[in-house]
């Protein structure tokens, strides 16, 4: 039972991500945002998501993973109540923000709870399973869901469909969580540390988000770009004076960690891109309303869904680092035939077989890659290694989708004309090459100190 309070917690993040984007149009009409604005409504959850990873590990190490999971679950709770009822475009931005924030704090909460709460060894493998098949289905049925929900009952309703799941986690991981007991006073927590880390990288991800669309040359690019250095060089000046750091010096020496952090890095800016350019596929070219474009989305959920559960098989039959080289060969594959696929008069049938290599890939790579980062690292270091992991996951999509968009010649949801399909195959192809190189990249680890 408790395992599927976990799996929740993670299908509300990862659903909550992505629900949105489908309402978009209605939510830019209904409260009058702006062309330019309208982004905010998304890049405000990525950027206090990202910017918040690192304090939310750490205090869930250090102040308890059950009060964590149950603070961040009521925040969500509380801020999508608010969203629902927001009648003008700051106060929906700043609800997002908050969102992205609790986001942060129950990511690396839910899975330091499945860490040691479970063994390391099969029965780690398997809940990580159940859960990543919760937050990588969330991924694509959170478009299914947002689109029927916009029809029926409007944009509020994607944010009013949370409060009551995220008030019964709470409760339900008060009642079923081992009490996390007394606080280790002899541990401190490093606020300055905190402080640097959450500002730096705020500023890095607001950094990879706007840039595109502002120019790489503006001033607020180049003044997020020189704060951001500077509170990041600060914060490793810090780490290496602090008695209680933030990110322990232990972790940046395990090997397995860093690799993990990597994959992590390159699926999100490879894997996780692609339901953004599909959606420009579905809509923009062939004209897709809301709903239909959810229910594009429902088989690469169900495909995903079962890649989760065969990854966990296949490490058991190859190891960790195999199995992710396996993967990502699927993902590849299923990218370069997805591309192929994409013309302006295909059918959704010929992006089938593209779709399914793609979501089996994407499936075991997203189970494998929590599995790397998590083996190996002690208990009371749990958090915060899940959110370092977890931060290079949000780092590498910001990085990701904006070098794609860039590739693809700037395509972004109000474009259209003859240009924007080119652009979308080129990003896709762009996509398999990027995880393709990814897997060579393992594959030569792999061999130099074995499985």
């Amino acid at each position: 039972m408790s395992l599927l309070v976990l799996a929740l917690g993670q299908l509300v993040i990862s659903l909550d991500y992505n629900i949105v984007y489908v309402a978009l149009p209605d939510i830019g009409a209904g409260l009058g945002f702006s062309d330019h604005d309208l982004q905010w409504v998304v890049s405000a959850y990525v950027v206090a998501t990202g910017g918040f990873l690192l304090l939310g590990g750490r205090a869930a190490d250090l102040l308890g993973r059950r009060r964590m999971f149950v603070l961040a679950s009521l925040l969500y709770a509380g801020s999508s109540l608010v969203g629902g009822l927001s009648g003008s475009p700051g106060v929906l931005v700043a609800v997002r923000a908050v969102q992205g924030i609790g986001g942060s704090l129950l990511f690396p909460a839910t899975l330091s709870l499945i860490n040691t709460l479970h063994d390391e060894g099969p029965a780690r493998n398997r809940a990580l399973a159940v859960w990543g098949a919760a937050g990588a289905g969330g991924l694509c049925f959170g478009s299914l869901l947002g689109g029927v929900l916009v029809e029926a009952f409007g944009w509020p309703s994607v944010f009013f469909v949370n409060v009551p799941v995220a008030a019964a986690l709470a409760v339900a991981g008060r009642l079923l969580f081992p009490a996390d007991g007394p606080r280790d006073r002899s541990r401190r927590f490093d606020v300055t540390g905190a402080l640097t880390a959450t500002g730096g990288v705020t500023l890095l991800v607001f950094l990879l988000v706007q840039a595109p669309a502002k120019g790489w040359g503006t001033p607020a690019v180049l003044m997020s770009a020189v704060l951001a250095l500077g509170l990041l060089t600060l914060f490793a000046v810090v780490e290496t004076r602090s008695r209680d750091p933030l990110v322990p010096a232990r972790l940046f020496a395990h090997r397995g960690l860093l690799a993990a952090m990597g994959v992590t890095a390159l699926f999100s800016a490879t894997f996780s891109s692609v339901p953004y350019f599909l959606t420009l596929y579905f809509q923009r070219v062939h004209g897709y309303s809301a709903v239909t474009t959810g229910f594009a989305f429902l088989v690469p959920a169900v495909v995903v869904a079962v890649g989760t559960q065969a990854g966990e098989r296949a490490v058991s039959a190859f190891g960790v680092r195999r199995m992710l080289v396996g993967g990502m060969v699927l993902g590849a594959a299923g990218a370069g035939a997805l591309g192929l696929a994409l013309t302006s008069d295909g059918s959704y049938a010929r992006l089938l077989p593209g779709i399914v290599l793609l979501g089996l890939g994407q499936g075991a790579a997203w189970t494998g890659m929590w599995i790397a980062a998590a083996a190996g690292v002690a208990p009371g270091d749990q958090g915060v290694a899940s959110g370092m992991a977890s931060t290079a996951l949000q780092v590498g999509g910001a990085v990701g989708l904006a070098v794609l968009v860039a590739v693809a010649g700037g395509v972004g949801q109000d474009a259209s004309g003859p240009g924007l399909l080119d652009g979308i195959r080129t990003a896709v192809f762009a996509i398999a090459a990027g995880i393709g190189c990814g897997a060579l990249a393992l594959l030569a680890r792999t061999r130099t100190t074995g499985p």
